[in-house]
């Protein structure tokens, strides 16, 4: 109890930092960088629910994913590109990738491991192809450009709207997690068997699990694709699903804390690796340097960052708390 009471105080002194560095920082790739941190903070949180708290492994959540992107896209393209109609679009992608959570929950769920984890694929897999050949709608691969709303187009403004979604998000979810619906995703996580003999409908809890997941990687599509006031069929691809997969396991998998680091880990060395990638030809390969940067962090940090810190501190606890029965035994 005393670590969580830690762990909040220290994502208040976080955020307070990041409301105040674009007041004394003016720095645009610096603020677009972060902006993209707290975007895909959400994404890795939301699938963190999935895989740190109930034990779901998905190859396809980038299909929530997409459906926000294209779901504001579409909207602010084919209306006016308001306030109004940017909440509409979010309203839009949160009741499809509601519902289709629900249907791939319903149907895939009973499924164990790896089957599940194909399933996901196949069906992310579906809507790619979907948006690839329903170019009336989507435009294909090429994609298309829209205009952003009024408010969103001021990049400062813009970063404190994404930075209030990660921080309302985190903190909900981490009320979520701290329920007793919380609790029983974990112990469903740590033995299915056991909390389905305990009369819990472990079925219904995973679909609730996948509902709320769906539902909060679509907001984080439709964030990206404003900032980017572009979408394309890249959104549905198996890369975005491995970055989230990424992001929560260096991280710390079942954190949430661990998934918004894990975020600004990825998305950092992402800018970082493509700049030296310009000025130096060695890292032109840019991707195998990341795939060492991953193996140097899975080795030192098998439990992920947050979740590292943690077995450390209890390890220490446990120390200190043999100390005084040493001594004792001794005298």
């Amino acid at each position: 109890m005393k670590f969580l009471g830690r762990s909040k105080w220290l994502m208040t002194a976080a955020l307070l930092m990041l409301v105040l560095f674009p007041l004394v920082n003016d720095s645009r790739s610096m603020m677009i960088l972060l902006t993209q941190v707290f975007i895909f903070g959400v994404f890795a949180m939301s699938y963190d629910l999935l895989l740190g708290y109930t034990g779901i492994v998905s190859f396809g959540h980038a299909m929530f994913f997409g459906i926000g992107a294209y779901s504001s896209g579409i909207l602010l393209d084919r209306m006016e590109p308001t306030m109004f109609w940017f909440v509409i679009s979010l309203l839009v992608g949160f009741v499809i990738a509601g519902v289709v959570s629900y249907l791939v929950g319903l149907l895939t769920l009973r499924l164990k491991s790896h089957f599940y984890a194909m399933l996901t694929l196949a069906f992310a897999g579906l809507f790619l192809v979907a948006a690839e050949k329903w170019r009336s709608l989507t435009m294909g691969n090429d994609g298309f450009t829209f205009r952003a709303p009024e408010l969103m187009k001021d990049r400062m403004t813009f970063y404190f709207i994404c930075l209030a979604v990660m921080a309302a998000v985190y903190f909900i979810l981490r009320r979520f997690t701290h329920s007793p619906a919380g609790s029983v995703l974990q112990a469903i996580r740590e033995n299915e068997q056991r909390a389905e003999s305990l009369g819990f409908q472990v079925i219904h809890y995973k679909i609730m699990a996948s509902v709320i997941a769906g539902v909060l990687a679509s907001l984080a599509g439709s964030l990206y694709a404003v900032s980017l006031r572009f979408v394309n069929t890249s959104v549905f691809t198996m890369d975005i699903t491995l970055d989230a997969l990424l992001m929560t396991i260096i991280g710390g998998v079942g954190t949430l804390i661990g998934a918004i680091i894990g975020a600004g880990l990825i998305e950092f060395a992402h800018h970082w690796l493509t700049e030296l990638a310009g000025t130096f030809p060695i890292f032109e390969r840019w991707i195998i340097f990341f795939g060492i940067l991953y193996i140097l962090v899975v080795m030192f940090f098998p439990a992920g960052i947050v979740g590292s810190v943690r077995q450390l501190g209890r390890k220490k606890k446990a120390v200190k708390k043999q100390e005084p029965l040493d001594k004792k035994i001794a005298g």
